[in-house]
């Protein structure tokens, strides 16, 4: 991760300085004396340039003078749209231009504290690189930038601001690097492992192995893991963060006081395929490697808990992930099969490939059933249909409950990591019917996404309830402001915006 630093607005002797602009907006303070020090070059640029100070819009001046090995002046975007959603989006253009910079300062002049700790984030966020395995990379294509001084007003303000924001950082970074793993080396045992070592945080963390699994009768992720000689984890990780920030104890407002008492923690349950073959319904060859990330939504709720708990959330909170490996051999799973959930209800599989809704089905009725939660958020890979109806820009939603929907999706939007509500409904729910057993687990290829919700529906037991299929958010095939191409943590900033805006003290 980059090293970030804070200091007082001065012109750096050497290095990069990054200069920001809205729209309209002329130099000033450290960029006025920048250009003057390099006798005008930077606004000769940008006139050259025709720089309009737009989002997400870069210019870079190479040795301008002054000792500076560059200078790059990103936009803001409209003056009166400086959300920090936008300042972190520059931030992360802000990285992405300084990439052949060893070191570089951020002018944060004129803004406030946690304005120049957005700054910071998002530059950090950008700047991700998973290259865990690469042995040969040639020192053109290497990463050079590793350390960011941000030059604001109050020090000592942004520095505290950026302490709850860097947990923020590390809890995606912990995401990104599980989703980012070959599936040969992360494996349910190994990213169990990977959990325990949450312990240092202060997670309690326990692991259910295949013995406890069996003896609590988990027939539906069981199942789904029968093909594999890698056998399956569920791995429960709480935060009693009310408890431990107990010297708030006295602010907090009557009602959520009573919600603590009642020991009702909110709760988040991540699909965990570490590899989907489809098993006996076997996916195409063409784009099997993808399926290493199957396993996003338990990145995400692994990655959220760590936020969680490294900015000491006020907050119970806990995070269930199912983790299995879904491979086709002698003993695996068949079509036609019919198993028992935990549950007690019967499915009838009609496609091993949809393998997911298994695994969460189990997962959350002994969420619900154990833990009594405020509400239940699920994330998974669920369908591709998902794709189909929403691209890669929002994550479907699907919920039982409008209030839980609504903080979701304002969530959504100040982290830039969208939703879309998708409907839910009794015609729907009436294709599961089976002619054998309780349900089938699969309702045909038309409104395959909401079939698939309709059947997590059934294990929620009333619950309030949301259902987040991140099939076409949880990978980007490009670069964006902060996000990096490959594996993209979507949801763990969604999330821990929806518990500081709407369930801490």
């Amino acid at each position: 991760m980059l090293d970030i630093a804070f200091a007082k607005p001065a012109l750096p002797k050497s290095g990069a300085l990054v200069l920001f602009l809205a729209e309209e907006e002329s130099l000033s303070g450290l960029g006025r004396q920048a250009d003057e020090a390099t006798g005008g070059a930077i606004s000769r640029a940008l006139a050259a340039a025709e720089f309009k100070g737009k989002k997400h819009q870069a210019c870079t001046i190479l040795a301008p003078g002054a000792g500076l090995s560059r200078v790059v002046v990103v936009g803001r975007g409209r003056a009166g749209e400086q959300s920090q959603l936008n300042l972190e989006e520059a931030g992360g253009t802000a990285a992405a231009a300084l990439r052949e910079a060893p070191e570089a300062a951020l002018s944060a002049g004129g803004m406030s504290a946690a304005e120049a700790a957005s700054l910071a984030l998002g530059a950090v966020l950008r700047a991700y690189r998973f290259d865990r395995y690469r042995t040969r990379e040639k020192p053109e294509d290497q990463a050079k930038l590793a350390r960011l001084t941000v030059l604001a007003d109050d020090p000592t303000r942004a520095r505290a601001a950026w302490g709850p924001m860097k947990a923020v950082a590390e809890g995606v970074y912990l995401s990104r690097d599980l989703v980012s793993e070959p599936p040969n080396v992360l494996n349910p045992a190994e990213m169990a492992r990977r959990c325990t070592e949450l312990t240092r945080l202060g997670l309690d963390v326990e692991v259910l192995g295949p013995r406890e699994l069996t003896e609590l009768r988990f027939g539906a992720l069981l199942g789904v893991s029968q093909g594999s000689v890698n056998e399956p984890r569920v791995v429960i990780m709480r935060w009693n963060g009310l408890r431990s920030n107990s010297a708030g104890a006295n602010r907090r407002k009557e009602g959520r006081t009573e919600e603590r008492k009642q020991g009702r923690p909110v709760a988040f349950i991540g699909k965990g395929v570490t590899f989907d073959s489809g098993g006996i319904s076997i996916k195409p060859a063409a784009g099997m490697e993808d399926m290493k990330w199957d396993m996003a939504g338990a990145g995400t709720v692994v990655g959220l808990m760590a936020a969680l708990a490294g900015r000491r959330a006020k907050v119970d909170a806990v995070g269930l992930v199912g983790l299995v490996e879904n491979m086709p051999s002698g003993s695996a799973q068949r079509p036609g099969d019919v198993v028992t959930t935990y549950s007690g209800q019967t499915v009838e599989i009609i496609n091993t490939d949809a393998e997911g809704r298994m695994v969460l089905s189990d997962v959350l009725w002994y969420c619900q059933e154990k833990f009594n939660p405020r509400f239940m958020v699920n994330l998974a890979t669920l369908t591709g249909a998902i794709i189909i109806s929403l691209g890669h820009e929002y994550a479907g939603l699907f919920s039982n409950d409008d209030d839980l929907s609504a903080k979701l999706a304002a969530a959504g939007e100040a982290s830039g990591e969208k939703v879309w509500r998708m409907p839910l409904g009794d015609a729907y729910d009436r294709l599961l019917k089976s002619d054998i057993a309780d349900m089938k687990h699969v309702g045909g290829r038309p409104g395959g996404s909401i079939t698939a919700a309709q059947f997590l529906k059934r294990f929620v037991n009333g619950k309030p309830w949301a259902h987040l299929d991140i099939a076409g958010t949880a990978w980007s095939s490009k670069d964006a402001a902060c996000v990096p191409k490959g594996a993209t943590a979507y949801g763990v900033r969604l999330l821990e915006r929806l518990v500081a805006d709407h369930y801490e003290s």
